[in-house]
């Protein structure tokens, strides 16, 4: 399939790219996430997987194959892990952050309840495995494997850190590298895996992920605060969750004592009043958290450049160089 120049965005572009392997792989995940004795997992499981959204994850395992010449089946079974690794998280995450809607729809754990989202979860993840066994491939399970602990490991460090205004920028990028950069970097190694490419090959794969998982993450922190209808996001909801993310973390770091006081009340102590998201705004740019917080971002969209700057040349890689500068396109 050529490339249909007439869509705009990059991911866009990709899925068109490669829409006959995407349709092998949701043909995978609708038959895998089928059971013949709990009708409620295959609801569940549809209500998330049939939501919508880019499935920006299993598109990189997909086009990390594509671009280093897999002509084997196994691809698609490793894009669908991906997927059901993620959709197992978000169950997960709904019922820790005790979410009532996503991608604008209610969540699996509001429509039914929570033991139902975590077994689900848990469900799709023993479906993930099952599909990795079946590559036959051992590196490729050790990658995926490695990186649904890491998530998992992220996730607890996320809520050990929450509301602690000692957290730093280290613990924060430990934190992003879990929930999110853990599995990008997978999705995107294990294409070059399973094709059996040279090692240096399949490290700047991992690179590439790497960086553009954690720009991601960077760029979806500041539209909290940077946000608006353009973007997608509600201004501020993470200072009113008392989420510890990187603007908020280097406006702290820069605070005077009154300042800290405040920060004190309105994230440690939850005591939050009218007029403090506008106060918070202030500081954060009073202190340039938001600029520094969105230098941060370019700054991991150009490792994912270079990364992929180091694989073979091709319209492939070329739209994956575009996704990374996309990701942070809302904050130019």
């Amino acid at each position: 399939m050529s490339l249909d120049t007439s869509l705009s965005k990059p991911h866009e572009r990709l899925a068109a790219l490669l829409a006959d392997d995407m349709a092998q792989v949701n043909a995978l995940i609708r038959e895998r996430m089928a059971s013949k004795h709990a009708p409620r997992i295959p609801e569940v499981t549809a209500h998330l997987v049939e939501a919508g959204g880019k499935r920006l994850r299993p598109l990189l395992t997909l086009a990390s194959a594509r671009l280093c010449g897999y002509g084997g089946p196994y691809h698609t079974h490793l894009a669908a892990t991906v997927e059901f690794i993620h959709t197992a998280t978000l169950l997960h995450d709904d019922v820790v952050d005790e979410s009532a809607k996503r991608r604008g729809r209610p969540t699996a754990n509001l429509l039914w309840d929570n033991k139902s989202s975590v077994l689900v979860g848990d469900y799709l993840f023993a479906r993930s495995f099952q599909l990795m066994t079946e590559t036959g491939n051992l590196r490729v399970l050790r990658i995926l494997s490695d990186a649904a602990a890491t998530i998992a490991e992220g996730e607890v460090l996320q809520l050990t850190a929450a509301q602690d205004l000692s957290t730093t920028e280290a613990i924060y990028l430990q934190v992003v590298r879990g929930k999110t950069a853990a599995l990008f970097s997978a999705a995107t190694e294990v294409g070059g895996v399973i094709a059996g490419r040279p090692e240096e090959e399949v490290q700047a794969l991992f690179d590439y992920g790497d960086a553009l998982g954690i720009a991601f993450q960077i760029v979806d922190d500041l539209l909290d605060y940077w946000g608006g209808e353009a973007t997608g996001k509600n201004v501020g909801d993470d200072f009113r969750e008392r989420k510890l993310t990187l603007p908020l973390i280097k406006a702290f770091a820069a605070a005077d004592d009154e300042e800290r006081t405040f920060w004190k009340r309105v994230i440690e102590k939850g005591d939050q009043r009218d007029g403090d998201l506008q106060h918070a705004l202030d500081l954060l740019n009073r202190h340039g958290a938001l600029e520094a917080t969105r230098q941060e971002a370019l700054s991991w969209a150009a490792k994912a450049r270079d990364a992929m700057g180091r694989l073979p040349s091709g319209e492939m890689r070329d739209l994956l160089i575009e996704l990374s500068d996309y990701v942070v396109s809302r904050v130019n």
